[in-house]
C-alpha cells in the first residue's frame, strides 16, 4: 500500500458516489472519504457550492495540503430559495462548476467531491445535466462524490454508490444551534 507523501500513489479505479438525505453528515461523510484517502497518498479537490461562510474544514484543509484542497464558490451570506434565484448565484455557482470540472480532468486528484451540487440543483443553481455531464466525463481513475439534499432520479440512476442521510432523532428539534467545531 502506497503511504502518504508517495507522489506515485494514485487510484486505479475510480466510481461515482452520491450522499443525499434531509439529515446531517453528507458533507462530513465526504471530508471523512478525504482524510481516509490522504492516508493513501490520494489527493481530494473539494468544491462548495452554495458556501462562502468560515466552515471548521477550511483550517484543517490548509493544514493538510495538498492532499485536501477545498474550494467554495458562495456568498458569506445563506443562499435562499427564490424564484428566481439571485444571478450572483447562478455566476458564482456556474463558476464553480467550470472549476470542480477542471480539477476532476487535471490529473492532479484522485477524489473530487462536489459538495452541495445536489442542492444547488434543487436551488435552479445547476441543471441536472451538468450533473451528469460530469459523471459521463469523470477519468476512469477518479472518484467523484456529489453531495447534497433532493438527489435527482436521474443522478441516482447514473451513479455507482448512493448513501441516504436519514433522520432518526436531531437535537436541533429542541433547539440546539449549530456548533463551531461540530455542525460547521
Amino acid at each position: 500500500m502506497d503511504k502518504a507523501g508517495d507522489k506515485t500513489a494514485r487510484l486505479v479505479k475510480g466510481y461515482a458516489q452520491v450522499y443525499t438525505g434531509n439529515c446531517k453528515g453528507k458533507t462530513t461523510a465526504a471530508l471523512g472519504l478525504a482524510f481516509r484517502a490522504m492516508g493513501s497518498g490520494f489527493k481530494t479537490y473539494i468544491g462548495q457550492f452554495m458556501k462562502g461562510q468560515q466552515y471548521g474544514e477550511l483550517e484543517s484543509a490548509r493544514l493538510v495540503k495538498p492532499y485536501i484542497t477545498i474550494e467554495q464558490y458562495g456568498r458569506k451570506d445563506l443562499v435562499h430559495v427564490k424564484e428566481p434565484p439571485l444571478e450572483e448565484d447562478v455566476r458564482m455557482a456556474a463558476d464553480g462548476l467550470a472549476r470542480a470540472r477542471s480539477a476532476m480532468l487535471s490529473g492532479d486528484y484522485d477524489i473530487v467531491v462536489f459538495d452541495e451540487i445536489l442542492t444547488a440543483h434543487d436551488f435552479h443553481l445547476v441543471s441536472v445535466d451538468s450533473i451528469l455531464e460530469l459523471v459521463r466525463m469523470r477519468p476512469d481513475n477518479v472518484e467523484i462524490v456529489l453531495t447534497g439534499r433532493y438527489a435527482p432520479q436521474e443522478v441516482i440512476d447514473a451513479v455507482d454508490l448512493v448513501t441516504e442521510m436519514v433522520e432518526v432523532k436531531h437535537y436541533f428539534r429542541k433547539g440546539v444551534n449549530a456548533r463551531k467545531g461540530i455542525e460547521f
